[in-house]
């Protein structure tokens, strides 16, 4: 497929880009080169290719989620700059 400098200005003008009349020549060239490439791959068999999900069957190894207290209520409010007995001070920031 043969792209022009009329849709390289249509694509810059949607992209909301500016090009030098010498970009737009080598963006004509780059594109035009990229769209016969895809037609090039439309030229391929795949009849009875399983499509890809995934490129590989690799999968994470994860840990169990196991929920736990992992600092204690009593620690977190040693770490506070401002505490009032069992509760965090923060500023007040509603009016």
């Amino acid at each position: 497929m043969k792209i022009d400098k009329k849709t390289v200005e249509n694509i810059a003008h949607l992209a909301r880009l500016e090009f030098t009349e010498e970009e737009k020549l080598e963006l004509t060239d780059s594109l035009s080169k990229i769209l016969d490439w895809v037609d090039k791959l439309s030229e391929i068999n795949t009849e009875g290719v399983e499509p890809l999900i995934h490129m590989s069957e690799e999968t994470n190894v994860l840990r169990e989620d196991i929920p736990q207290n992992t600092l204690s209520h009593s620690d977190a409010l040693d770490n506070a700059p401002k505490k009032d007995s069992d509760y965090f001070r923060v500023p007040k920031f509603l009016g």
